[in-house]
Formats: structure tokens, C-alpha cells, sequence
């Protein structure tokens, strides 16, 4: 048995790219920022590690991704590790390892509802009660399932 699944929790560090395959198919492309925070042992020091992961998403949840998504904004992303090979330019080998997007979820608020900023040198405040967003869920679709912009939740 073996298992292929990665969950992370973090933010956009720029605004959503999309396209279109030839055969149609809806392709977006966007990056997520994730945290690390610890104490050094040695120094008391807070220190801070940034890992940047590069996302893709398909279909409609590539729609859901473009239209709602935007730099700055909390997102869970749920889904599998791929990595690409092809050939540069100048003949050298490339590769990237992507996050192919199976489920996304919107963690703060849309923008001019409250959005919460992006806060590169501490973590940001859990929100209270009253102030926490209600998470909004977009699952991957097979290409026969049906939706409407109407049916989206938000």
C-alpha cells in the first residue's frame, strides 16, 4: 500500500494564474506560503521558517480557485504530490514538485468582509467568536458534474 496526500494550512503569496488546455480543460496555478515558528534553545531567539509550495488545481475547483482566490488569503488545500520533468531552453533538465489540488477550503473572509492581513513577522490573532469565519469547502468535480455559480455558497 502506499499513500500520496498532503494538507497544508497557509497563505497566498500571489494572485491566481489561469488557463486553458487545448482540449478545454481549466487550469489555475498559485502559491502557498507556510510557517514553522520555534524558541532556539541556545539563544531564546524566536526564530521563523517560510516554506513555499507551488499549487495546481483542475476543472471547476480551478474555477472556484481563479474567481475566489487572491494574494494574501487563508486557504486549506488538500491533495497529492506531482513532479514535473521537461526540457529547458538551453537543453538542461527542469523539474518542479507541484500540490495537484483535490479539496480547497477558504479560511478568512472574502475581501472588503474583513479580511485578515498577511503578517509576515508573528502569527495573526485567532479571530473571536463573533469574528470567525464560516470555512467554505470546493472539492475537486468529475468532469461530469455539474455547477452552478448560483450553487456556490459564497
Amino acid at each position: 500500500m502506499t499513500l500520496n496526500k498532503v494538507m497544508i494550512i497557509g497563505n497566498l503569496t500571489r494572485d491566481p494564474e489561469s488557463r486553458a488546455t487545448a482540449g478545454g480543460t481549466n487550469i489555475c496555478t498559485f502559491s502557498i506560503a507556510t510557517n514553522r515558528y520555534w524558541t532556539n534553545q541556545q539563544s531564546g531567539e524566536r526564530q521563523e521558517e517560510v516554506e513555499f509550495h507551488n499549487i495546481v488545481a483542475f476543472g471547476k475547483l480551478a474555477e472556484i480557485c481563479s474567481q475566489f482566490l487572491g494574494r494574501g488569503r487563508k486557504v486549506y488545500v488538500e491533495g497529492r504530490l506531482k513532479t514535473r520533468e521537461w526540457e529547458g531552453q538551453d537543453g538542461g533538465k527542469r523539474n518542479r514538485t507541484e500540490i495537484v489540488a483535490e479539496n480547497m477550503i477558504m479560511l478568512d473572509r472574502a475581501p472588503g468582509g474583513g479580511t485578515q492581513q498577511l503578517n509576515r513577522r508573528q502569527p495573526a490573532a485567532p479571530p473571536t467568536a463573533a469574528e470567525a469565519p464560516t470555512p467554505v469547502h470546493a472539492m475537486a468535480m468529475e468532469s461530469h458534474d455539474e455547477i452552478k455559480v448560483e450553487e456556490i455558497p459564497f
